[in-house]
């Protein structure tokens, strides 16, 4: 049984044998991706290009200048398509090969390393930055893959149907994708882990809580970071330290 709200380097924390019928969910944050030399677009002073990241990320600003938002979308894709998954997501990959059906991966990043690492278990809750979609809401189209730049209004692809192409992103305001699926996965948690993610976006910060109420003391909590989050009350365990030291060692596997 773990500690309640135990806090403290993920050194002195014993790695945990998992039960048979054990049943993980993984959240992971922009923290993992870090590791791996990925910009978050929250550092420094939180501008990009002297924009704010809700004036390039919301509907209004893709209203407002779609070329500027494909802009920051693009410089995204190059960035995140120039580093490399780490020691955090193989774990997480050899994780889901050992348990299978038992384990999910909820992201909130929007880069492809976990899938690059091996994982194949897992749901974008914020979208995924190597996909499009149509712009229109009636489009019978479903969202593609795509790697292309888009600097320019020339550059801007159509649909099929004649309207633009947008990222496959969760903006600003918008409900975050796949949340039935994610909230059934919850309620089957029996182990919940959250990887590299601050607690200060919701609804990902409620996850640990409403596992914890739904299944009353059973379920064990644990968040691995280099600092506690903002709803480290929630958690059974805080293993504080690089997720690529700390995820490695969390779990014994059989």
């Amino acid at each position: 049984m773990a500690q309640y709200n135990r806090i403290g380097p993920y050194n002195e924390f014993e790695t945990l044998t998992l039960k048979n019928d054990d049943y993980v969910f993984v959240l992971s944050g922009a923290g993992v991706s870090v590791e791996s030399g990925l910009a978050t677009f929250r550092d420094g002073d939180g501008l990009w290009e002297k924009h704010r990241i809700e004036d390039v990320a919301t509907p209004e600003a893709w209203r407002r200048d779609p070329e500027l938002v494909w802009r920051f979308y693009s410089a995204r894709r190059k960035q995140a398509s120039q580093v490399e998954p780490n020691a955090a997501h193989r774990a997480l990959a050899q994780m889901e090969e050992a348990l299978q059906e038992r384990f999910l991966l909820c992201t909130q990043n929007v880069d492809n390393l976990h899938e690059r690492a091996g994982n194949k278990r897992v749901l974008h809750m914020h979208g995924e930055l190597f996909m499009s979609r149509c712009e229109d809401p009636d489009c019978m189209r479903a969202p593609f893959s795509d790697e292309r730049y888009y600097e320019t209004k020339q550059s801007i692809a159509r649909c099929e149907c004649g309207a633009r192409i947008l990222p496959h992103i969760c903006w600003f305001g918008e409900v975050p994708f796949h949340m039935n699926a994610i909230m059934s996965a919850l309620n089957k948690a029996t182990v919940f882990v959250t990887v590299g993610s601050s607690g200060a976006v919701y609804p990902a910060a409620s996850f640990v809580s409403h596992v914890k109420n739904s299944k009353g003391s059973g379920p064990t909590t644990i968040y691995v970071g280099p600092e506690p989050p903002d709803n480290a009350y929630a958690f059974d365990q805080c293993r504080l330290g690089k997720a690529t030291e700390a995820i490695p060692r969390l779990f014994s596997l059989r």
